[in-house]
């Protein structure tokens, strides 16, 4: 497109805006919560607009009607594009009927479509919408839908700007993205001018090291800043509790790892790969020249009004530097224990362990499972005024007012052994030690407890019986095992089903063999079919599933005999232990999360 066309292009959006829009309207006066009403008087409009165009036939009007019936809830729109209705006649009516504009535009020019970066292909394909230009302070988005109005204002809220929408084709959309992938154009913005604005600009950030770094306010500064503050930005909105920058061959993809589960969020062009790792690192305080080896480092950042510890990690891959940015946020393990979503009886018998004087509680599970969170939340429930509570952890991830915690350092001795040692000099209640690598570590929280101290600790284990046959084998001798631990928990994270887009659903016959063994109806099964609230997944936050091994006196016997873990697992459950599997299908059965997901982190151990 010509810069006459352009200009003309332009014009033609602002004038036909202005009828649109009246100046002292804004987005929220234009949409009314009335939406699904006026919705379905459209839907009737429609075909018979389509109709007198002659976009469709009588025929293809009564297929449309038919389909309607018997798919209640489906746009109409979508019906007749299935149809095979020409798709900018089909557009044109339904930006008519919703008294927008229709815009078909060139594809192939890289200016029009270069703010699809904003959003992420995956978001644009996801939810049919497409940033076209700015006009002043509004984003003119292309939508599919007019009715999706849920989706212009999560837009809108995603990049702090208002928003004119404007009808466009679901052709022009995917031809848009795949012109700007294969496009190998330069944009806007150089590799010379982002790495000159970071070498020029950006290293007096590093100086600073004593104040929080506002990202809202930095975001108007540079190219490659904005990019990274923006990324951020939306990452923590998301919710998100990790960013992967990750380089491949032709492109950079960044994903965000949501409830769990990896998403991709853009991709942004290839060679803003060094620039905004550079960035990162000057960020983190780390060498911007040192690319062979990993680097660790951390980022203080002020987001959405509140600190935010960001943690940095670089490793150098075979197509470049990989970096993941965890995001630690407080409000994240602010959660009481009655909210981390045990059953009753295992929360009470929890709770009880909790307040004994002396003894080591031990809670297991891969990474990312939440045992620091349960751990903090069952510090919370702790006298904090009345007791001595301190910590050993590598990292001191979080800060919890009332609580003495102490960070490893192993360069300079400060082991966890050593720290725990230290610590029991210091008159403690109540010690909690991030995890138990080692026998060191493992004799000296054991006698610890021993002596009339409340021990709480992690493993990596696989369920909680495990974590007893795990400190033998690392070197802790039976006896003292029987005599030190009271209890173990085991743990799992799985995805709740989303509240908004939540349904019953009839199971197909291998998700109902697992339901019949579980003693669960058939009808007890919900399903969340997606939405925009869950970004299309049927899924939003996260619910902890618990294994809690309370050891008696039998048990405590049969671990001085050193059995090996499957005897010691079935003597367990015959105690009258559920297992996370059990507990799992407990959730199922509530609503709170699918069959699916319970397979996904669990195994059957009977």
């Amino acid at each position: 497109m010509s810069n006459s066309e352009n200009n003309i292009f332009n014009q033609n959006i602002i004038s036909k805006s202005k009828s649109l829009f009246r100046s002292s309207e804004s987005l929220s006066d234009l949409w009314s919560p009335d939406a699904p009403e006026e919705v379905s008087n459209t839907g009737r409009d429609l075909s018979q607009l389509l109709l007198e165009a002659g976009v469709i036939t009588v025929a293809q009007l009564a297929s449309g009607k038919k389909v309607a019936e018997q798919s209640p809830g489906k746009n109409l729109a979508d019906i007749y594009f299935d149809m095979g209705v020409v798709e900018s006649g089909l557009q044109a009516k339904v930006a008519e009927l919703a008294d927008l504009e229709f815009v078909e535009f060139d594809t192939e020019n890289l200016d029009a479509i270069k703010q699809i970066e904003l959003l992420g292909h995956d978001y644009c394909v996801n939810h049919g919408v497409l940033p076209i230009e700015h006009l002043g302070s509004r984003l003119v988005v292309g939508v599919v839908h007019a009715d999706h109005m849920q989706i212009l204002d999560e837009i809108r809220h995603k990049l702090g700007q208002s928003v004119k929408p404007v009808i466009v084709c679901r052709k022009d959309i995917a031809a848009a993205i795949e012109n700007l992938k294969e496009s190998q154009v330069d944009e806007s913005i150089g590799v010379e001018e982002i790495i000159g604005d970071i070498d020029d600009d950006e290293v007096e950030l590093v100086e600073a090291k004593e104040e929080d770094l506002d990202l809202e306010k930095m975001a108007g500064e540079s190219p490659v800043i904005r990019f990274v503050n923006y990324l951020i930005f939306n990452a923590v909105k998301e919710g998100a509790s990790d960013i992967h920058i990750e380089p491949q061959e032709k492109k950079l993809q960044i994903r965000l790892r949501i409830d769990g589960v990896m998403f991709e969020s853009m991709s942004p062009p290839r060679h803003m790969h060094a620039a905004i790792l550079s960035r990162l690192k000057i960020m983190a305080n780390l060498d911007i020249s040192e690319r062979r080896l990993p680097q660790d480092g951390r980022i203080r950042a002020m987001v959405h009004g509140r600190k935010l510890d960001l943690r940095l990690s670089t490793l150098p891959m075979a197509a470049g530097e990989k970096a993941v940015l965890r995001i630690l946020d407080t409000r994240s393990i602010q959660v009481t224990l009655n909210e981390l979503g045990m059953g009753d009886e295992s929360l009470t018998m929890w709770k009880n362990q909790i307040a004994q004087p002396h003894g080591i509680i031990l809670v297991t599970g891969p990474t990312g499972s939440g045992k620091t969170t349960t751990l903090y939340s069952s510090l919370g429930q702790m006298d904090r005024g009345k007791l001595n509570i301190s910590t050993v952890e590598d990292p001191v991830e979080y800060h919890l007012n009332g609580i003495n915690q102490t960070q490893v350092h192993d360069k300079i001795g400060m082991s966890f052994p050593a720290a725990l040692r230290a610590l029991l000099r210091q008159d403690p209640d109540v010690i909690m030690v991030g995890e138990i690598r080692d026998a060191e570590t493992a004799r000296t929280a054991i006698q610890a407890s021993l002596t009339g101290h409340l021990v709480l600790s992690t493993l990596h284990t696989n369920d909680a019986p495990s974590s007893v046959t795990r400190l033998i084998n690392i070197g802790v001798e039976p006896y003292l095992i029987g005599a030190a631990v009271n209890a173990t928990l085991a743990q799992r994270l799985v995805r709740k089903i989303c509240e908004n887009c939540k349904d019953q659903i009839k199971p197909d016959d291998h998700i109902a063999e697992h339901l019949a063994m579980h003693g669960i109806a058939v009808d007890q099964v919900w399903e969340g079919h997606g939405c925009d609230k869950c970004r299309g997944t049927g899924y939003s936050g996260r619910v902890g599933l618990y294994e809690l091994l309370i050891l008696n006196d039998n048990l405590r016997d049969r671990i001085a005999g050193n059995p090996n873990v499957t005897e010691f697992r079935r003597m367990c459950v015959e105690s009258g232990m559920s297992t996370l599997r059990e507990d799992g299908f407990n959730k199922v059965s509530n609503g709170k999360t699918t069959v699916q997901e319970v397979l996904r982190v669990t195994e059957s151990t009977i």
